[in-house]
């Protein structure tokens, strides 16, 4: 994850929407060695990255066990691995992918 083109950390978990395959934020853990909550309206992204404008926008411990405890995991959700995101965070499984 970069802001700025300086690495902030690297991305631990895609929480998803419990209820829908839509990506609600990320589990991030960043360089001081503290994991913190983005939400993915706040991410762009870059090629095989992602980037954001403001480390503000990255949400300390308690919110991130907030979101974790209401949001589930996109690597427990096997259906969902070779999909890939939409417009809002939508997943989208590509067609000839077996569900």
């Amino acid at each position: 994850m970069l802001l700025r083109g300086i690495r902030l950390g690297e991305v631990e978990r895609i929480l998803l929407d419990p209820d829908s395959p839509r990506i609600l934020g990320l589990d991030v853990l960043c360089g001081d060695g503290w994991n913190r909550f983005l939400p993915f309206s706040t991410v762009r992204l870059a090629g095989r990255g992602i980037e954001i404008d403001s480390a503000l926008t990255m949400l300390d411990s308690r919110e991130l066990a907030f979101y974790v405890s209401r949001s589930r995991s996109l690597a427990a959700v096997a259906e969902l691995a070779d999909a890939v995101v939409g417009v809002g965070g939508a997943l989208v499984v590509p067609l000839g992918t077996p569900c």
